[in-house]
């Protein structure tokens, strides 16, 4: 399967459904972003959410968000939620989603790219491995509200 990526500027019933499809399949505890909470994503500055749409019927079969944002010491950049539908798997549409995340935090002038994966991940480590991500020697630290 060859995929199309693009950034996503409007909010319609068929990114509403995708993400309703999409995020189950990368996390239980989470439920997917309203047409309202998506609309909000893509209105804001540092966040872009980039979508996967399958070549042959324009089917949306994964989606990453990159959030950037400045600190004193530069631009940040975060690659969020990478999410490739099970029958796409396997076919290269996650690597393209995270290039198209890093091209777009090197146009924003980030000279970093950060993110998470879940020790169970595994083919998706092996994906960022390739890709040339590093594991940092740091500790990740989250504060529950």
């Amino acid at each position: 399967m060859s995929a199309s990526i693009s950034e996503a500027r409007e909010v319609d019933l068929d990114l509403v459904t995708a993400f309703a499809r999409l995020v189950p399949q990368v996390s239980k505890s989470s439920p997917p972003p309203t047409a309202d909470q998506l609309a909000e994503m893509i209105a804001h500055d540092g966040t872009t959410i980039f979508v996967a749409r399958a070549d042959d019927d324009g089917r949306i079969v994964g989606t990453a968000t990159l959030v950037t944002f400045r600190i004193p010491t530069g631009v940040r950049a975060r690659v969020e939620d990478v999410v490739v539908d099970e029958s796409a798997r396997g076919q290269r549409v996650g690597e393209q989603l995270t290039r198209a995340a890093i091209d777009k935090a090197a146009a924003v002038g980030s000279k970093t790219v950060d993110l998470t994966s879940r020790r169970s991940r595994e083919s998706a480590h092996r994906l960022y491995e390739r890709m040339g991500f590093e594991i940092r020697d740091t500790s990740v630290y989250r504060y529950s509200l």
